[in-house]
């Protein structure tokens, strides 16, 4: 299954469907950082990193400024979007049923 020309909402969960990728998009979150900075916490190597950062790269989460031999990756929260809207509309759905539940088991 090839997510190089797949729906970019497909993309996006299929990038965030690894923790690792999770943890990359957390720290970008807080800002810019370099390859080297992203791959510190992390107990696998730099070229490991820079797979997961190539997914997100896909998925438009990130993107890569250079600058000599740096590598500058930051978020890029708009492609989160698609996303939020997706999983709001069952956010909504399941806040309803939630709310009936609670009816029913306060008339007893």
């Amino acid at each position: 299954m090839s997510t190089t020309k797949s729906d970019p909402l497909d993309q996006v969960f299929m990038s965030l469907a690894d923790g690792t990728r999770r943890e990359i998009v957390q720290m970008l979150s807080k800002g810019e950082c370099t390859m080297s900075q992203l791959s510190e916490p992390f107990a696998m190597s730099m070229a490991a990193v820079s797979k997961h950062v190539k997914v997100l790269e896909n998925a438009g989460l990130v993107k890569r400024r250079i600058a000599g031999r740096n590598h500058f990756l930051m978020l890029v929260p708009e492609q989160l979007a698609g996303g939020l809207d997706w999983i709001s509309v069952y956010r909504y759905f399941w806040s309803q049923r939630f709310d009936e539940l609670d009816k029913y088991i306060s008339e007893d």
